[in-house]
């Protein structure tokens, strides 16, 4: 790639990276803040049930977003990738911003919590449409060289959303009196999102139609129902399977378990100070992000396979083993104060987030190289956040249930350890490599 062609891609992935990022800040500052949202819009006796109010709202975000996939991805192959960036980013701007202005329960009683899951309903279609999408796109630039490198900037935006998002939170909280963060100072992570639409907004209306599509285009080869017919495709059929249940669920799985459900743990099981939480989180983000980049690196040199597999094998040994040593050194740390135990609960975090890298370091070029170009944009989109949404999105919810039926606090963990042990079974039997796949065919 020469210098032209490489500060060309360096705007493209610019302009896409930020919107992404976008997305991610708004659809996550939710879950960060679902223990507050929980007395605000759905008051209870039982905190418990309160929370488990709270956690389902954030999911029914994600339960929408396979139907904003279908019809975002489908129009995708049929329009054009950029069209849909433009609808995808005002729509998801707009719901956020519309969060920052709810009233509370005790202000309108029931139509609170029905605004509330009204406007994270229109979020999820919103995402579903950016997510997977975006990493069509920016493959589709990418070319044939360094691919998994190239593209795993796009996987940092999700951790930066939420690392933007907590030290927001961090420091609002160390600002305001309590009384002040419940009263208006949660609403200010979703008021500032106004300034990064308008931002993300303008870098779009730059962005270029991706070569390949105009290819596609020219040729006259775009598929007018590309949904349907990547149903009767069997070979597009099994490769959206194995998207789904081993490279998207797996990852899926393992980004809320890293970045949402262990603060959450931490703060309502172990019983953290929610400030110490924050900065463990930041930790983790921050360990994250080269990591990531890393994964996709190697990926470009031993294949893509070799890497998501050892994530899915790593995440599947280490999950239960870590949450139930978060506990134990939690309660050291409140009982004795042990600085120890919070460098340990760090580094537990980073182990985590080594076994995140591995599988979503080269997931934006995996999304891209699996399928043919006429079908790509839908054939990836759906599965991927059909995955996001119904395995990873009600993660938080399930194990929380689980655990709350069997009375304790990591009874429901052995739900995503045993997912990601059979995803790794299925990702090595039948995941194809696809480093050297050509995007034009």
């Amino acid at each position: 790639m020469n210098n032209q062609s490489t500060h060309s891609y360096r705007k493209i992935a610019i302009a896409a990276c930020f919107g992404t990022f976008l997305e991610w800040y708004d659809f996550l500052t939710f879950a960060t803040l679902a223990v507050v949202f929980a007395p605000l819009f759905f008051p209870s006796t039982d905190p418990n049930t309160a929370l488990l109010a709270s956690l389902a709202t954030f999911g029914v975000g994600m339960v929408v977003r396979p139907l904003g996939a279908a019809i975002f991805g489908s129009l995708g192959d049929r329009i054009g990738r950029k069209p849909v960036f433009m609808v995808t980013i005002v729509l998801m701007g707009i719901a956020t911003v519309s969060v920052g202005f709810l009233p509370t329960y005790a202000q309108v009683g029931i139509w609170a919590p029905i605004l509330l899951v009204s406007l994270r309903l229109l979020q999820g279609l919103s995402a579903g449409g950016e997510i997977g999408g975006s990493a069509v796109y920016l493959t589709e630039h990418a070319g044939n060289e360094y691919r998994g490198f190239k593209t795993s900037f796009l996987q940092l935006m999700g951790p930066l959303g939420i690392l933007f998002s907590t030290l927001q939170i961090a420091l609002l909280r160390n600002f305001l009196s309590p009384e002040e963060f419940l009263t208006w100072g949660w609403r200010v992570p979703f008021w500032i999102s106004i300034v990064l639409l308008l931002i993300a907004f303008k870098a779009r209306m730059a962005l270029e139609e991706t070569p390949v599509f105009l290819e596609l285009s020219k040729a006259n080869q775009k598929s007018d129902n590309p949904v349907i017919n990547n149903f009767r495709d069997p070979l597009i059929r099994k490769r959206m399977f194995l998207l789904f249940f081993c490279i998207s669920s797996g990852g899926a799985i393992l980004f809320f378990c890293v970045q949402v459900y262990t603060a959450i743990f931490l703060k309502t099981s172990v019983k953290l100070p929610s400030e110490i939480v924050d900065w463990l989180s930041v930790w983790a983000i921050i360990c994250l992000l080269p990591l990531t980049v890393l994964s996709g690196w190697l990926s470009d040199k031993v294949g893509r396979k070799p890497i998501v597999v050892g994530g899915l094998i790593l995440g599947s040994l280490i999950t239960t083993p870590a949450f139930n040593t978060f506990q134990s050194l939690g309660n050291q740390f409140l009982q004795q104060g042990s600085l120890l135990s919070l460098l340990l609960i760090g580094g537990l975090f980073s182990c985590l987030s080594f076994a995140l890298a591995l599988v979503v370091g080269p997931q934006t070029a995996l999304l891209a190289e699996l399928f043919p170009a006429k079908s790509r944009n839908s054939a990836a989109t759906l599965p991927h956040n059909l995955a996001a949404g119904w395995i990873g999105g009600l993660l938080p919810l399930i194990v929380t249930w689980i655990n709350q039926y069997w009375g304790t606090d990591t009874a429901g963990l052995w739900y995503p350890t045993i997912f990601l042990a059979c995803a790794a079974v299925a990702a090595f039997i039948y995941l194809p490599e696809t480093k050297k796949v050509n995007l034009n065919i």
